[in-house]
C-alpha cells in the first residue's frame, strides 16, 4: 500500500491500528510490516521541540515529526532513501532540521493541505501501510500542573508532573481526523504505546470523538507497557498504574495489557538510576485485564546522540520490534479463531 488512501484489503487480511507517535510506535510499525496485514498509524500532532517546534514556529506548518518517523518505519524504499528521511543537518541555518521534516513541510505548502502532502510522502517512500494524522487541527499539548499552566509538548515533556497533573488538553480544541476515526471502525486490532504516556500516546486521545471511537469499536484494545519508567512523570509506577493511567483519558478499559518482565543487566539499570528512571516493575497487574508477559527487550544498546533531541529520550533499553509484532500477530490470530 503506497497511500493514505484507504483501499479495500485482501480477503481475510486483518486490520491493525497502531496510537502513538514517537520511537515506540516506529518500533511496532517496524516489526508489524513485515506480515501480512492492513496496518495503519494513528499519530499525535501535538510536537512543539527540536526541527520540528522550529517549523512550526517558522513557516506555520502543521508537526511533520512524528509523522515521518512513522513513514520511514513503514518504508519499502532502499536503505539510502531512508537514511536521506532521517538525515539532520549538522551546521549552518538548516542545523538541527531533519530532512524528511523539511521535505513533509515543503508538500504541505505545495499541496495546501498537510493530509494530502502525508499522503504525497507515502507515494514517494512506498510504505507498507498507512499514517493518518490524529487530527489537522493546528494545536498545542496543554497541562494543568498544580497552579501552573504548561504549553508546548516539550516543556511538558521535560517538566515534574508526578502527583500534580489536573489535566492535559489541546488547545484550541480539535477533532479526530475523520480517516482515524474511520480506520478505527474497521479495525480488527487497536494498538496503544509504547511510548512517552503524555506526549505521544495520550494527545491522540485528547481530540474530540477518538476515545469514543476506540471504546465503540469491536477490535480487540492492546495496551503495550513501556519498559521504564520516567522520574518526571511516572516515577514510581508499575505495569498496573500505567494501564490506569491511559484507561483514564480512553475512558474504559483495554482487553489485553503486554508488559515486559525480564530486567536488564545491572550496569545498564544504573545508567537509567542517574537521571531516576527505573525497570517498570510487573508485581503489579491490573485485575480484570488479559496480561501478557515475556522478555520483550532488543538484545542491542540504542543511544540516541542527535542534533535536536533531547539527552533525557536517549535510550540504551528498547523493545524489541520482532517481539513485539510477533505478540501482537498472536493476538490476531486468536482472535480470529474464536470469532
Amino acid at each position: 500500500m503506497a497511500s493514505t488512501t484507504a483501499k479495500a484489503s485482501p480477503k481475510g487480511r486483518k486490520k491493525i491500528i497502531v496510537i502513538g507517535g514517537g520511537t515506540g510506535t516506529f518500533t511496532v510499525l517496524t516489526g508489524l510490516k513485515k506480515y501480512p496485514v492492513d496496518l495503519t498509524a494513528i499519530v499525535a500532532m501535538s510536537d512543539s521541540g527540536g526541527s520540528t517546534g522550529m517549523l512550526r514556529d517558522e513557516l506555520g506548518v502543521l508537526p511533520p515529526g512524528d509523522v515521518v518517523r512513522c513513514l520511514i518505519a513503514l518504508s519499502r524504499q532502499d536503505v539510502l532513501m531512508r537514511a536521506l528521511m532521517e538525515y539532520r543537518f549538522e551546521g549552518g541555518k538548516l542545523k538541527g532540521h531533519r530532512f524528511g521534516n523539511l521535505l513533509l513541510s515543503a508538500l504541505e505548502k505545495t499541496t495546501g493541505s498537510f493530509d494530502t502532502a502525508v499522503e504525497k510522502a507515502s507515494d514517494i517512500l512506498r510504505t507498507n501501510g498507512r499514517v493518518i494524522p490524529s487530527t489537522l487541527n493546528n494545536v498545542h499539548l496543554m497541562a494543568k500542573v498544580g497552579s501552573r499552566t504548561i504549553r508546548g509538548e516539550e516543556k511538558i515533556q521535560n517538566s515534574i508532573l508526578n502527583g500534580s497533573l489536573k489535566r492535559l488538553w489541546l488547545e484550541p480544541s480539535a477533532r479526530a481526523n475523520k480517516k482515524a476515526i474511520d480506520a478505527i471502525k474497521e479495525a480488527d486490532l487497536i494498538v496503544l504505546g509504547p511510548g512517552n504516556l503524555y506526549a505521544s500516546i495520550v494527545p491522540n486521545l485528547l481530540a474530540s470523538g477518538m476515545s469514543e471511537a476506540i471504546r465503540k469499536s469491536k477490535a480487540t484494545k492492546v495496551f503495550i507497557c513501556n519498559l521504564m519508567t520516567k522520574i518526571e512523570h511516572t516515577e514510581g509506577w508499575s505495569v498496573a498504574d500505567y494501564t490506569a493511567a491511559i484507561e483514564r483519558y480512553l475512558g474504559g478499559p483495554v482487553d489485553i495489557v503486554v508488559y515486559n518482565n525480564k530486567t536488564p543487566d545491572e550496569s545498564i539499570l544504573k545508567k537509567y538510576a542517574r537521571e531516576g528512571d527505573t525497570l517498570t516493575p510487573w508485581d503489579e497487574l491490573p485485575e480484570g485485564r488479559e496480561s501478557f508477559g515475556a522478555n520483550l527487550m532488543s538484545r542491542h544498546s540504542h543511544v540516541t546522540n542527535k542534533i535536536g533531541t533531547p539527552s533525557r529520550e536517549s535510550s540504551l533499553v528498547r523493545h524489541d520490534a520482532g517481539k513485539l509484532a510477533s505478540i501482537l500477530m498472536r493476538i490476531v490470530e486468536t482472535k480470529k479463531k474464536r470469532t
